[in-house]
């Protein structure tokens, strides 16, 4: 029976595809936290094991990603990635695959004079997702430059003393336990 001949089925398929789009935007936000604290291990899973990773500079495998972008990132004092147009799409035939085009800005700061460590990018995620074992993870990412802006760090304006600060390891406060509920 076809969906438009069963509501019933037509629904469960909506909500189906509402869930896969859910769970594929927590693992691109993953990944960028995962980037942002430094954890490595955050980013790998976020990739099935035979993934590949084109993010330009660096082609290979998501093994091979993540120790390139290990060695790349003690360069800068923080990195904040921030998503907005975020769109998952699937093939008709298929309820496991879907490819997700999720548009950012990525902010990378140095105390390094050199300008190639205080860059803000303006980037595209192209990632082909496909669930396996009921799990949504990259198979294939291209990663795109849309365009570069070199950051001034004479502009920057201190953080005040006294201020939390993020961190870029498991200390950040992401990572503490949640408080206990009375």
């Amino acid at each position: 029976m076809r969906g438009r001949d069963n509501p019933g089925m037509e629904n469960d398929h909506a909500v189906s595809r509402l869930l896969a789009r859910q769970e594929i935007h927590d693992v691109v936000l993953r990944y960028c936290r995962g980037i942002d604290r430094m954890d490595l291990d955050l980013v790998r899973s976020c990739y099935h094991p035979d993934a590949t990773d084109d993010h330009g500079s660096f082609t290979g495998t998501a093994d091979e990603f993540v120790a390139w972008v290990g060695r790349l990132l003690p360069r800068y004092e923080t990195t904040m990635h921030l998503v907005a147009n975020h769109l998952a799409e699937f093939p008709e035939d298929s309820a496991d695959l879907a490819r997700a085009e999720t548009y950012g800005i990525a902010f990378h700061r140095s105390a390094s004079p050199d300008p190639r460590g205080n860059l803000t990018i303006g980037f595209r995620y192209v990632d082909d997702f496909a669930r396996r074992d009921g799990v949504w993870r990259i198979a294939r990412r291209v990663a795109t430059t849309e365009w570069v802006r070199v950051d001034d760090p004479e502009g920057w304006w201190p953080v005040p003393d006294g201020v939390s600060t993020g961190r870029r390891d498991r200390t950040d406060p992401v990572y503490a336990p949640f408080a206990n509920e009375s």
